[in-house]
């Protein structure tokens, strides 16, 4: 199976360097025009033939009608970003004294849940469930997701490379092709 992984285009929390997860934000103009740059300056791959998924969220529907234009396509809640819960659209600078916070990073964080949120085990547990579903189907698709998902999905894959998540995560618009059967992968979506 092929599985084609894109990260969404720039939203304003990224832009802002807010925790954004479970907050439905589209695209910001800049995130918008930068895209389209990138679909004249880059080759991403075909799709025909493919199952076309998103995780339902406004960025990654915009993001895929700006790269592929208006495709019939499914949603798929299982491959949305981390909930931060209490942390959703804040910033480090806003939250670096607040104590929940603190013992959110400076603890195990993927263990840890924040609150009203999730943990990052959780939603990597939701991911891996998704992701071995869509291989159980065995047919090749094209997820428009978000960069905690696909470096889930990547660690999980390739877990002898002993990336972490962080190592793992495309930037804006970019993404990895990767084959299940093989288990290779290469990069998509980055400027030369």
């Amino acid at each position: 199976m092929k599985l084609i992984l894109i990260r969404h285009g720039k939203t304003e929390a990224n832009e802002k360097h807010l925790y954004c997860g479970s907050t439905d934000l589209p695209l910001s103009e800049g995130g918008k025009v930068e895209l389209r740059e990138r679909k004249n300056t880059v080759e991403y791959p075909p799709i025909e033939g493919f199952r076309i998924l998103t995780s339902g969220m406004l960025r990654c529907e915009e993001t895929l009608g700006i790269l592929y234009a208006d495709v019939p396509h499914e949603t798929n809640e299982a491959f949305r970003e981390m909930d931060f819960g209490a942390f959703e659209m804040r910033s480090y600078e806003e939250m670096k004294n607040d104590p929940d916070y603190i013992a959110w990073i400076t603890g195990d964080n993927e263990a840890n849940v924040t609150p009203g949120g999730e943990s990052g085990n959780r939603m990597t547990e939701r991911v891996i469930n998704g992701l071995n579903r869509l291989m159980e189907e065995d047919r090749d698709t094209l997820l428009v997701t978000h960069g905690g998902v696909i470096a889930a999905v990547m660690a999980y894959l390739f877990a002898e490379e002993g990336r972490n998540r962080y190592e793992w995560q495309p930037k804006p618009g970019g993404g990895y092709v990767v084959d299940t059967q093989k288990l290779s992968y290469s990069m998509v979506g980055n400027k030369p």
